[in-house]
């Protein structure tokens, strides 16, 4: 399936703050489906890090399989974005099915098994793939945000809002099964636990 064909990096067609859809129309840089696209688009360069720096990790069963459950989400989202990006009326389009969405349950609930009950939430970082996923984590809600805000307009399929609120307790759940598996390090929340004493470097 050929979507697109690129020719030239830049047009100018942009520079008065506008850009196509799909099909041709033009829409402000600010339209909430342009905001949209672009979450998506962040979101996906995000989960492309989270692969690099998995990749650098010692080689084992895991590490590779999380490689391709990644690889398929970045495909998931390059769909979900040229979906956003165009309107009903296109054709040829990739298309989402609810199979994608109990895929990625699937995963989801695999994981899981092999993690012990969570008694505290989780600080972000301890180690880059963690960090980076739960990086994913945060810009896939707002992902999602902008484009149940596009919905409140324009019809969206439902079916993308699911994908991508699974996906997002897909990343969390990723983020603690590499600290489980895969060696990662993992800082959890002491509430109201008082500031650090002993900051200072000068005595």
């Amino acid at each position: 399936m050929r979507v697109v064909k690129i020719n030239k990096v830049y047009t100018k067609t942009g520079d008065n703050g506008e850009t196509c859809l799909i099909g041709g129309e033009k829409l402000r840089k600010s339209h909430p489906r342009i905001e949209a696209v672009g979450a998506v688009d962040e979101l996906n360069s995000l989960v492309g890090l989270v692969r690099c720096f998995n990749r650098q990790k010692t080689a084992s069963e895991r590490r590779d399989k999380l490689e391709i459950i990644l690889r398929a989400i970045q495909q998931r989202l390059f769909d979900i974005g040229c979906i956003l990006a165009a309107r009903d009326n296109v054709a040829n389009l990739p298309a989402l099915t609810q199979a994608n969405v109990l895929w990625l349950e699937e995963v989801i609930d695999c994981m899981n098994e092999e993690l012990p009950p969570l008694d505290s939430f989780i600080l972000p970082g301890g180690s880059p793939v963690n960090a980076f996923l739960h990086q994913s984590r945060t810009v896939c809600r707002r992902a999602e945000r902008e484009i149940c805000r596009l919905a409140e307009t324009e019809r969206v399929d439902p079916l993308i809002l699911a994908y991508v609120n699974r996906l997002s307790d897909a990343f969390f759940v990723f983020g603690r099964w590499v600290a489980a598996t895969l060696g990662e390090d993992e800082h959890l929340w002491q509430p109201a636990g008082g500031d650090a004493p002993d900051w200072r470097w000068k005595r």
